[in-house]
């Protein structure tokens, strides 16, 4: 447990659901110089600890199916559920996503986006985000130790809303 939690054993943890989006099921073996060689499975439980130590219940989900990512937003919205997402490619193209994602931050929820890489020093056409202008914080080329900082963010908006 982290000395500024405020998270108690008797408290109900708060439910985050970590989004992954296209071809992040293949960490660990789609370019590695990019992505490195830890898979989803490690990220999951990774994300699952460091959630346990900020009092956090963190579920993480992959998919390559845009309809069902952007179901996810409209389920976090209407169960009042945080969001750490990384978009990947939809990042750059979906507005249908960036729409859904609006309404995740509109509804006071936090919204991180998050990338493994840094999307700004890559291919021109990943320089741009239609989920940043959304989102309430963008992490980006920390690896998978963006995502702990993308929970402590998360955990650290919810304390302040609360106070």
């Amino acid at each position: 447990m982290n000395e500024g939690s405020h998270y108690s054993q008797s408290q109900k943890p708060t439910k985050v659901v970590v989004v992954n989006g296209p071809n992040l099921g293949r960490l660990g073996v789609r370019e590695p110089d990019v992505y490195g060689h830890q898979d989803l499975a490690t990220l999951r439980l990774d994300c699952q600890d460091w959630g346990r130590e900020l009092g956090l219940q963190v579920e993480v989900r992959q998919s390559d199916d845009e309809g069902e990512v952007i179901s996810w937003m409209h389920e976090a919205v209407d169960q009042g559920t945080p969001i750490v997402m990384n978009p990947a490619a939809f990042t750059h193209y979906s507005y249908g996503l960036a729409d859904a994602a609006a309404q995740v931050t509109s509804a006071g929820l936090p919204l991180l986006e998050v990338h493994i890489s840094n999307p700004a020093s890559r291919e021109a056409f990943r320089r741009h985000s239609v989920i940043s202008p959304v989102a309430t914080g963008t992490i980006t080329g920390m690896g998978f130790y963006g995502y702990k900082l993308a929970l402590e963010s998360v955990a650290h908006t919810l304390r302040e809303s609360a106070d």
